[in-house]
C-alpha cells in the first residue's frame, strides 16, 4: 500500500484519537458482522492480522472475499493517484489531521471544500458559467402544447407489501397467480420508489401522478391553452423480479381501469413485449440489426427506460402523429400545481413550454456554439409550497456531518446546484431571460423535455447500465461531441409539486438499502463512464458538469465508495444496530462487487454497442414506409388503455 495513504489509514482507524475505531470493531471471529468492514479498514492501515483473517475468511460470494478483492482496487487506484501532483500532501495533512474535516474532503471529496462557508460565491460563480448569450430564438417554439407534446412516465413496478392478502385483491385470478409467483423469485433490480403491488389507490402513484396531469390539463382547457381533445401520455412498465413481466401492463389497466380512467388524457403502456414488437415488426424489416436494437426497451435499470422515454416521441412522430414535435417528461409523484404557476411565475405549464427559449441558439460561456433543444424545470416539495413556489426542494444541510458524510457529502452540492441552478430567477439575477439565459447540467428525471428534431439531430442517450442519476447521465453522451452541442434550457417557474413523502412513505421505506447503494454505483459508473467518452481524460467532462453531477466523478472511485460503505455499516454498528449493520453488508456487497467487475471489464464496450445501437434506431425512423408506418400504429394503438 502507498505509504502516505497507509499512514492517514492508520490515522483515521487505528490509532489514538481515530476517527473510527476499527480496532474496538473488529473481532477475529467470522460470525460478527462487523469484522470483515473493519478488517478492510485495519488491512488499509497496514494490520496483517486484519489481512490474514479476510483471506481465511475469504469464501466465493462472501463479504469477506469482497473485502479482500477491494483492497487490491483501492492499492492500484491510490498508486495511480499519487502521480497527481499534491496528493501526497493531502494524504500526509490528512494522516495529521484525521478529525478534520477540510483535510478528508481534500482525498476523498475536493469539490465540498469551502462549504458552506462560499456558499454565495460559488452559487454566482455558477450562474456565471453556465450564463447562455441567446444568438437566435426559436422561430417557430410550441403553440398547443396539448397536442404537439407527447407526456412519458415510468412505472417502477414490484411485488407485494408482506402483509398484502393477495386473494383479497380486486384483479382477476391470472394476475393473482402471477403476483404469488413472482413473490418468491430473487430481487434482480432496484428502484428508488417502486410501486409495491396491491397498494391501495390512495397511494398508488401511477393513479396519484395522471390524476394531477389530468386536472392540470384541465386548467389548461379552461384557460384557453387546449383544444376538445386529449393530451398522450406514454406510460413505460419497469419491474424488481422478472416474474412481473408478464403481469406489468394487465395490472396498471386494471388499476386505471377501476379507478374510472381519466377524462383528459388517452394513457398508453408500453413493457418490453411491445418494444420487442417495435424491433422485430417495424425496425428490423427496414434494415434493422435486433441485437443492436436491443438497447430500446423498457426493462431492467433507470438508464434504459429513461432513454425510451425520450426516444418513443421520435418513433411517434415518424410514424403515428407528425405533429408531435417534443416530448416532456414527469414522475408520477409529481403534479403541476397550476394555480401556484400563474399567480407566482405569470405562467401556466403549458405557457411555459411555449418559451422561444426552447430551442433557441447562443454562446456559452466558454464560446462554444449550443442548441437549447432540451428543457428543464425545478421541482418545490409538497410540504413547503406554503412557503412560496420557488423554494428549493434541496436545502443546504444543517447540522454535525455524519460519519460519512465527513468522506463524501453530495447534498451539499446538490443543494448549491439546486440554488445556483434550478432557482435561478431570469432578471433578479443578472440574467434577464431574452438576451442571455442559462443552460442546465442538474436536472431533475421528471420536468425536462427534449424536441424531436434535437433529438433525431444529437441523439443523446442513457446507457443502460446507469442505475442511479440517469436524468443526469443523459448530458454525458453527448457533451463531448463536436460542433454545436446540445444543450438544457432553464425556464423560470417551470416547477413540479413533489410529493412523495405525502404518499409513498412505506414504498420508500422498502427501498431505502437499494437506494443506498444505488448512490455507491454512481460513483464507479459515472467515474468510467467519464473516462470512455475522453479517451481517459476525464476531468474534461468533470469541469463541464462541475459542481453536484461532477462530484460523483473520480479518480478514485472504488476508495471513495469503500470509505462511504464502511462509514455507513460503522454508523449502524456504533449506533448498537448490529442487526442493521450486518443485513447492510450482506445485502449490498453483492451488487457493489459486480459493479466493480462490470466497470472494469465491459463498461467501455456496452457504451460503445449501445452508441451504435442508438444511431441505427434513428436511422430506421428515415426509412419507415407506408406498411412499416402502418404496422408501428398497430402496435402503438395495442397500448391504448381502454377505460
Amino acid at each position: 500500500m502507498n505509504p502516505e495513504f497507509e499512514s492517514a489509514m492508520q490515522s483515521l482507524f487505528s490509532s489514538d484519537g481515530a476517527l473510527v475505531d476499527a480496532k474496538a470493531l473488529f473481532d477475529p471471529d467470522p460470525a460478527e458482522a462487523s469484522s470483515t468492514s473493519s478488517a478492510f479498514l485495519l488491512s488499509l492501515a497496514g494490520h496483517k492480522e486484519a489481512l490474514t483473517f479476510l483471506k481465511k475468511a475469504a469464501e466465493p460470494g462472501s463479504s469477506a472475499e469482497f473485502f479482500l478483492n477491494s483492497l487490491d482496487l483501492v492499492k492500484k487506484e491510490i498508486e495511480e493517484a499519487s502521480n497527481a501532483p499534491g496528493f501526497k500532501q493531502k494524504l500526509k495533512a490528512l494522516a495529521q489531521n484525521p478529525a478534520d474535516e477540510t483535510c478528508l474532503r481534500n482525498v476523498f471529496f475536493p469539490e465540498g471544500v469551502g462549504l458552506p462557508e462560499t456558499r454565495t460565491e460559488r452559487v454566482q460563480a455558477l450562474r456565471e458559467k453556465r450564463k447562455i448569450k441567446i444568438a437566435e430564438l426559436n422561430p417557430a417554439p410550441l403553440t398547443e402544447p396539448g397536442s404537439e407534446l407527447l407526456f412519458t412516465s415510468n412505472v417502477l413496478l414490484t411485488i407485494p407489501a408482506e402483509n398484502t392478502d393477495v386473494a383479497s385483491l380486486d384483479y382477476s385470478d391470472e394476475l393473482k397467480t402471477h403476483i404469488r409467483n413472482a413473490v418468491d423469485e430473487e430481487q434482480v433490480y432496484w428502484f428508488d420508489h417502486p410501486i409495491q403491488i396491491g397498494v391501495r389507490p390512495e397511494a398508488n402513484e401511477i393513479l396519484y401522478g395522471l390524476r394531477g396531469l389530468d386536472e392540470a390539463v384541465e386548467f389548461e382547457r379552461k384557460r384557453g391553452n387546449m383544444g376538445s381533445g386529449k393530451i398522450t401520455c406514454v406510460l413505460s412498465a419497469s419491474v424488481t423480479h422478472k416474474g412481473l413481466h408478464g403481469l406489468a401492463k394487465d395490472y396498471i389497466e386494471t388499476e386505471i381501469r377501476n379507478a374510472g380512467g381519466f377524462r383528459n388524457i388517452d394513457v398508453y403502456v408500453f413493457t418490453e413485449a411491445e418494444t420487442n414488437r417495435l424491433i422485430n415488426e417495424v425496425l428490423v424489416p427496414a434494415g434493422g440489426d435486433a441485437g443492436a436494437l436491443e438497447i430500446f426497451g423498457v426493462d431492467g435499470e433507470y438508464g434504459r427506460h429513461y432513454s425510451f422515454l425520450k426516444a418513443i416521441s421520435a418513433l411517434w412522430a415518424a410514424t403515428k402523429n407528425p405533429n408531435i414535435k417534443a416530448t416532456f417528461k414527469i414522475d408520477l409523484d409529481q403534479v403541476f400545481p397550476q394555480q401556484e404557476l400563474v399567480e407566482q411565475s405569470g405562467a401556466s405549464a403549458f405557457e411555459h413550454f411555449m418559451t422561444p427559449l426552447w430551442g433557441a441558439r447562443g454562446i456559452d460561456a466558454d464560446g462554444n456554439a449550443v442548441e437549447l433543444g432540451m428543457i428543464a424545470g425545478a421541482l418545490v416539495n409538497e410540504k413547503d409550497i406554503h412557503k412560496g413556489l420557488f423554494t428549493p426542494d434541496v436545502l443546504f444541510p444543517k447540522g454535525t456531518s455524519s460519519l460519512e458524510e465527513k468522506f463524501f457529502f453530495s447534498k451539499m452540492l446538490m443543494a448549491l446546484s439546486t440554488e445556483g441552478e434550478l432557482m435561478t430567477r431570469y432578471g433578479e439575477h443578472g440574467i434577464d431571460g431574452k438576451t442571455e439565459c442559462i443552460q442546465r447540467i442538474h436536472v431533475t428525471g421528471g420536468t425536462n423535455g427534449i424536441l424531436v428534431d434535437s433529438l433525431k439531430k444529437h441523439r443523446p442517450f442513457t446507457p443502460s447500465f446507469i442505475g442511479r442519476a440517469e436524468d443526469q447521465s443523459y448530458i454525458l453522451s453527448v457533451l463531448m461531441a463536436e460542433g454545436e452541442k446540445l444543450a438544457y434550457v432553464h425556464e423560470d417557474g417551470l416547477i413540479m409539486r413533489h410529493d412523495k413523502e405525502a404518499f409513498a412513505g412505506d414504498a420508500i421505506k422498502a427501498a431505502s438499502f437499494g437506494n443506498m447503494i444505488g448512490d455507491y454505483l454512481r460513483t464507479l459508473y459515472f467515474s468510467e463512464y467519464a473516462r470512455v467518452l475522453t479517451n481517459d481524460n476525464m476531468g474534461a467532462v468533470k469541469e463541464i458538469v462541475n459542481p453536484f453531477t461532477g462530484c460523483f466523478i473520480t479518480s478514485i472511485p472504488v476508495t471513495v465508495v469503500m470509505m462511504r460503505f464502511c462509514m455507513k455499516a460503522a454508523g449502524f454498528f456504533l449506533a448498537d444496530e448490529p442487526g442493521m449493520g450486518a443485513e447492510f453488508i450482506t445485502a449490498s456487497h453483492p451488487r457493489l462487487s459486480r459493479a466493480m467487475e462490470f466497470v472494469r471489464t465491459d463498461l467501455r464496450r456496452q457504451y460503445q454497442r449501445e452508441r451504435a445501437g442508438w444511431n441505427q434506431f434513428y436511422d430506421l425512423l428515415e426509412k419507415q414506409n407506408h406498411a412499416r408506418r402502418a404496422k408501428a400504429v398497430e402496435i402503438i394503438d395495442s397500448c391504448l388503455v381502454r377505460t
